[in-house]
């Protein structure tokens, strides 16, 4: 995996080599250029793809899993949809993570409660899920996770040792907040994309070609498009022999609570 610390070194190291090149007439300007376009490009990639780790430690799936178990996980929840995903859920035998944000927790406690009471995980999602949240330092970042964490705790009686981070954005200020909280990051190996698609054959097939056992699948609990993807991906499943679980479960990540 590409690491932040490593890369950072050799492109700073790349681009002194490149500087005094130029300076001594060896090569052109724009080798420095290119050295640090490569540099940026890298950096951009790390902070938009969770899979790779690239600020630090991130989970994805589950390695070497010889089992037929995947995890479902349903983002930005709790709301009135997620009542209909609770019911599929429950009607195909599945168990599922919803990573929720605090402030929703609040608005709709008896739904976060009956996630927890039918045997699914909830996950941190920060407490507000801000557009702007992956610009925050370190602090702003750790106390929207605690936030989130008060509300989790106060309507379920839970603690969760998980965190997905808004918009699947990871940075150093978010690896520093997790570790100030004591947050596994979990992220997704396969990427629903329901919230952009709009052709629900479309987004199911992004998922049934693709799944396997120890995958974790990204959807939303936010939508009615979603809810019919959903009954038709746990058909799937049942006919390829996949059983979903919690993620926590899934990772072998002891829950707190």
């Amino acid at each position: 995996m590409l690491k932040h610390q490593y890369i950072r070194i050799v492109i700073v190291i790349a681009c002194v080599v490149a500087a005094i090149g130029y300076l001594y007439d060896y090569w052109s300007i724009f080798i420095f250029v290119i050295v640090a376009f490569i540099g940026l490009g890298l950096t951009v990639w790390g902070v938009f793809d969770i899979r790779l780790g690239y600020f630090g430690k991130t989970h994805f799936k589950a390695s070497e899993q010889r089992t037929n178990l995947v995890s479902l996980t349903f983002d930005d929840g709790p709301c009135p949809y997620t009542e209909q995903v609770l019911n599929l859920l429950d009607r195909y035998e599945m168990k599922a993570t919803f990573f929720c944000i605090g402030q929703q927790v609040l608005k709709y406690p008896e739904i976060a409660k009956r996630i927890i009471d039918s045997g699914h995980s909830i996950g941190n999602h920060s407490f507000t899920h801000r557009k702007d949240i992956a610009f925050s330092n370190a602090a702003e970042m750790a106390t929207e996770i605690k936030l989130a964490d008060d509300a989790i705790t106060k309507i379920t009686k839970s603690v969760t040792p998980m965190y997905r981070p808004p918009f699947g954005v990871t940075n150093p200020n978010v690896i520093k907040a997790c570790k100030a909280t004591n947050k596994e990051i979990i992220g997704w190996s396969i990427r629903s994309l329901d919230t952009v698609i709009k052709d629900e054959k479309r987004i199911l097939n992004r998922i049934v070609p693709r799944i396997k056992p120890g995958d974790i699948v990204l959807l939303h609990d936010t939508s009615e498009r979603t809810i019919n993807v959903l009954e038709q991906l746990l058909i799937k499943m049942k006919d390829m022999n996949l059983q979903s679980i919690p993620v926590d479960r899934l990772l072998k990540i002891e829950r707190n609570g």
